[in-house]
């Protein structure tokens, strides 16, 4: 178990590496001016040991993001009311300037964001992730159609906010001025959401409360 545990703390070292020093020559140079090959001498290993790790190019920048792909679907299945919860936790990130809601002034954040959004190989990508992201809430939610409905739903939102924040931050506006306005905007299409999807919100119809079974539950 042990020895489980140090391969599998050696593997993340070694990934987080990989993305770290490819991250750092695709803001230096650009992502379509740095080859693989160069990625890998940059990190002192193969290139097939760098395929090994990650079997696309791409994915060496949306690794920084992987961490959050199932969070949508955690944040849902932890409470009654998934879009109740979703709603609270999106509002807690813009709080604290998690880099995820765009509401960061972290120069590597927006510098991050900047290469994302602004290369098309990794902005089709980054669509990979969020359809994997719709997938598991949509489990998380039930799994039926209305569960996929929702899911394609509430994922969309959330990065449009998401992208909004980062627009206005990286011209040049101050977190503390968008701030207020990301919460407004974040309230109202949650609100909208809710109007759509009274069960998600935990809101009673027809004098019942008509949260949709979940997984695993």
């Amino acid at each position: 178990m042990s020895g489980t545990g140090l391969r599998e703390r050696k593997r993340r070292r070694t990934v987080r590496v990989l993305s770290d020093v490819a991250i750092g020559l695709f803001l230096e140079k650009g992502f379509d001016a740095v080859s693989v090959a160069e990625i890998a001498a940059a990190a002192e290993v193969s290139k097939p040991t760098l395929f090994r790790y990650f079997p696309a190019k791409e994915d060496l920048v949306l690794h920084r993001i992987a961490d959050h792909e199932d969070e949508a679907a955690r944040v849902a299945g932890e409470d009654p009311a998934p879009l109740a919860a979703l709603r609270r936790h999106f509002l807690a990130g813009l709080d604290r300037g998690d880099p995820v809601t765009g509401l960061s002034d972290d120069p590597d954040v927006l510098a991050f964001h900047a290469l994302l959004y602004g290369t098309p190989a990794l902005a089709a990508r980054l669509h990979h992730h969020l359809d994997r992201s719709e997938t598991a809430l949509a489990a998380a939610l039930g799994g039926n159609l209305d569960a996929r409905l929702a899911a394609g739903q509430i994922i969309a939102v959330q990065r449009i906010l998401a992208l909004e924040n980062w627009r206005r931050v990286a011209a040049g506006e101050a977190v503390g001025s968008v701030r207020a306005d990301a919460a407004a905007a974040a309230e109202g299409a949650f609100g909208r959401l809710a109007a759509g999807w009274p069960g998600l919100a935990g809101v009673e119809v027809d004098g019942s409360s008509e949260v949709p079974p979940q997984a695993g539950r």
